[in-house]
């Protein structure tokens, strides 16, 4: 069973925190897969993830590179999880239903706390990942620009 992790940004915009959180995951060892919500956002994570940071890089592709399997991140808009990773990252409402189901055994949902319909989907989300008896935790951001856990 997966565990949940719902991260609402306050400070930083989605673009920012992202990468780090992604990052993260892989420097804990996991294969990623990032979910957008519609083919143009996976385009433009495509280009964030090259861009993000001069100091740091995350091999990444999605269906378009090919060889999914190979990809440490694979970037996508459906519930596919090719490259075999055990850690998704949900983003601009993605469905949670299929990680609920996945094999995945940390499911991260990021939303902008700032956006009033992102919010609300990820209230629903909570509720609907709540509903299914899943583990789940709730982490906002905190003055020093990390992550603290309110529940």
């Amino acid at each position: 069973m997966p565990e949940f992790r719902f991260h609402h940004l306050e400070r930083r915009r989605l673009e920012d925190a992202t990468p780090e959180l992604v990052e993260g995951l892989v420097e804990e060892g996991f294969r990623v897969v990032l979910q957008a919500g519609s083919p143009e956002e996976v385009d433009a994570w495509n280009e964030r993830l090259w861009t993000y940071s001069d100091e740091s890089f995350l091999p990444h592709g999605s269906a378009r590179d090919g060889e999914p399997e190979a990809q440490t991140v694979y970037l996508t808009e459906g519930p596919e999880t090719p490259n075999g990773a055990r850690a998704r990252v949900l983003l601009s409402g993605a469905d949670v239903g299929p990680a609920l189901r996945s094999d995945c055994v940390r499911v991260l949902v990021v939303f902008d706390g700032r956006d009033e319909e992102a919010r609300a989907l990820a209230r629903a989300q909570w509720a609907e990942v709540k509903a299914a008896g899943q583990a789940l935790s709730y982490w906002r951001e905190a003055e020093n620009g990390g992550w603290e856990k309110a529940r």
